[in-house]
């Protein structure tokens, strides 16, 4: 098993021959597509936790705050 992994991370990552060639401006955009596809990723993850949350706490602060002390019965 180990002797695979071995195998298939050289052939992978330590290529030889490279035919091909990119250049700055097509570098620049497959980071800037890479760095836009996790920071959508970041930015939905973080609004469908976030605004749940908020409103959560809210809504706890409106109850806290409008709170009336209850009337002894007689």
């Amino acid at each position: 098993m180990l002797k695979n992994f071995f195998i298939l991370y050289f052939s992978l990552f330590f290529e030889n021959i490279l035919y091909a060639y990119i250049g700055p401006g097509m570098g620049g955009g497959l980071i800037a597509a890479t760095l836009g596809i996790v920071i959508a990723i970041i930015a939905s993850i973080f609004g469908l936790l976030w605004f749940p949350i908020k409103r959560f706490v809210k809504k706890k602060q409106y109850q806290k705050l409008n709170k009336k002390p209850k009337k002894e019965e007689k």
